[in-house]
């Protein structure tokens, strides 16, 4: 679905061109979910966003469900999760998941009718009417993720999505997303900074070492895919949490 070789990518600054990325060699299949962990500045989100066209590569490849990202872009291969929830206070949740539905040219009918859909698919049903003032942060980002799943694209890429909730709400929507996932067979792209939270979520862990982000270690989770919140406590999670703590250190060890 996406196929990186020898990504890289230099920003021009004042200060002279910084190197967000170098020779990136990534594959990621059909029905994955793959998360990226590393250190704040290491090019998590910088690779995310070249997948979603927003930055362009300055050098090697990149492939999206067998499109260049701009082609994919166009085709609306994908839904993106910000950070933050990003709604329109003005509008209600319903009219914030409608959105890129009104602008794709749906129906009225089918607008409606999807909107049904995915507010069932995130557990918001009977919320709709609400404004996102009247929700939780939670909610709100589980609105958030609705909106990207309206128009049903084959990938979902999700930038740090649940980072500013509290631990209580985040294990909450670590738990939905999975059984999300299991129910539409999303090829998933989630950054994270958070160890326990990429493990218990991921087919694979991608590692990533500070500016110039690498990747230091392709992890490939040997956990079921049935995985309540104790699996944390199991010699088998703990060993992969070792495992990627351990590429985070080696990540710092380039020159």
């Amino acid at each position: 679905m996406i196929q990186a070789k020898g990504l890289d990518l230099t920003f021009q600054t004042n200060d002279g061109a910084v190197q967000a990325l170098k020779g990136v060699d990534l594959d990621i299949n059909r029905g994955d979910f793959v998360s990226f962990i590393g250190p704040s500045g290491c090019g998590k989100t910088t690779f995310l966003r070249c997948v979603a066209a927003l930055e362009t590569p300055t050098g090697g490849s990149l492939t999206v469900n067998g499109m260049s990202p701009e082609e994919a872009r166009q085709a609306r291969a994908y839904g993106y999760v910000f950070q933050a929830a990003g709604l329109y206070p003005w509008r209600t949740i319903a009219g914030n998941i409608r959105l890129p539905l009104e602008i794709m040219g749906f129906s009225k009918a089918e607008q409606n009718e999807r909107v049904e859909k995915v507010l069932e698919l995130v557990d918001l049903a009977g919320f709709g009417g609400k404004f996102p003032w009247q929700l939780s942060g939670g909610m709100q980002q589980r609105a958030s993720i609705a909106r990207a799943l309206s128009f049903d694209a084959d990938i979902l890429l999700m930038d740090e999505p649940f980072g500013a909730l509290d631990e209580i709400v985040r294990d909450h929507l670590n738990e939905e997303l999975l059984k999300l996932w299991e129910r539409t067979g999303k090829t998933i792209g989630f950054v994270t900074h958070s160890i326990p939270e990429a493990v218990y979520l991921s087919t694979r862990i991608v590692v990533m070492s500070p500016r110039p982000g690498r990747i230091t270690d392709v992890i490939e989770s040997p956990l079921p895919k049935e995985r309540p919140l104790d699996i944390r406590d199991t010699p088998e999670f703990l060993e992969v949490a070792h495992r990627v703590r351990e590429g985070l250190r080696a990540g710092h060890a380039y020159d």
